[in-house]
């Protein structure tokens, strides 16, 4: 079989552990060939393509970002878009299309299979952690790992300087990385969009804080936070997404704090800093497994499903389940993480 793989969506670690983990799978022991689909589901569109091989994926496992480059290109966007799509997997000769990617480039997947019955086949790629229909995705605890990182030194430039520093994290819709980064970083306070919380509950937190004697603070806060007094018109991407990057929650809680209390307050964002750079050995490990289950549901036909990681398994699931809603921060772990704030 002659099989595309694409990578859509943001980046992140692990990406071309998954296309590697394919690429040899399948060659070994199917004898399956690979093509490369440039730019997501562009690359489809507009038959861009590179040649995959057991040769041309060595020494590609510890890289992060991905060889094939991507994109948020949305092929329902487009007048004709999902019908050029069928054509060009056919064009091109394509048995089958392993789709890499978010709830948008699976979104994407799951439609075209339901309406043209597309073989396709899909692994989970979110940095945020908020598919359903797996426990956890590659490139998670890398970018965890790298916001830990981050926090651990701006506690002793806070701690030097009498300062709360707000540190803006990864995270539209769900906050596990936030919650994760604060968690495991000691900070003070962490905001997460699935709870809302006001500047005054902030600032109480903070108070409380320094009414115990402590005179510098870390505040954590999910990009995908919103405040009712903080709007801001941006540009939608082609899933009709907000460009959060233009928003600046961060800086926004930051000046409204060191307004509120009087207290030196700065803003750190570590944006796509956290995409970048080598994958841990977690995410390598489970990238290569996601591509070895995607190359084996290929050659079983198991098209319209995703590979996912049940507990210690990785199996696969409908593309349906885990597109269908979002996997978000259950109310009582964040609770469980309260119990911290303001130490």
């Amino acid at each position: 079989m002659n099989i595309g793989i694409l990578t859509g969506g943001g980046d992140c670690p692990g990406l071309n552990a998954v296309i590697r983990g394919a690429v040899h799978a399948g060659s070994r022991r199917y004898g399956h060939t690979f093509v490369g689909l440039r730019r997501g589901w562009k690359g489809l569109l507009e038959r861009e393509t590179i040649p995959l091989s057991q040769e041309s994926t060595y020494g590609i496992l510890g890289q992060g970002g991905t060889i094939l480059g991507s994109s948020r290109t949305n092929p329902y966007s487009r007048d004709g878009g999902p019908q050029a799509a069928v054509d060009a997997i056919r064009d091109l000769g394509l048995d089958a299309v392993i789709a890499i990617g978010g709830e948008d480039t699976l979104g994407v997947a799951n439609k075209l299979h339901g309406d043209f019955q597309a073989p396709v086949i899909g692994v989970p790629k979110t940095i945020d952690n908020d598919l359903s229909g797996t426990d956890y995705s590659f490139g998670f605890w890398t970018c965890v790992q790298i916001g830990v990182a981050a926090i651990d030194r701006l506690q002793t430039t806070a701690a030097s300087h009498d300062r709360v520093l707000v540190v803006e994290v990864m995270g539209r819709h769900a906050g596990w990385i936030a919650l994760e980064c604060g968690r495991a970083s000691g900070a003070d306070c962490v905001l997460i969009p699935e709870v809302a919380m006001s500047v005054d509950e902030v600032c109480a937190v903070l108070k409380a804080r320094r009414s115990a004697g402590q005179h510098h603070a870390v505040v954590v806060v999910s990009e995908g936070v919103e405040f009712t007094s903080h709007k801001v018109e941006t540009e939608l991407d082609e899933f009709g997404h907000v460009q959060l990057a233009e928003r600046g929650v961060g800086e926004f809680l930051a000046t409204s704090i060191e307004q509120t209390m009087d207290w030196d307050c700065r803003a750190v964002v570590l944006g796509h800093v956290q995409r970048g750079g080598t994958p841990l050995a977690y995410d390598r490990s489970l990238g290569t497994r996601m591509g070895v289950q995607a190359a084996k549901m290929v050659q079983e036909g198991k098209f319209g499903r995703m590979a996912s990681l049940r507990g210690e398994q990785v199996t696969d699931v409908p593309l349906s389940e885990a597109v269908g809603r979002l996997r978000t921060v259950p109310p009582a772990e964040y609770e469980d993480a309260r119990v911290f704030f303001g130490a």
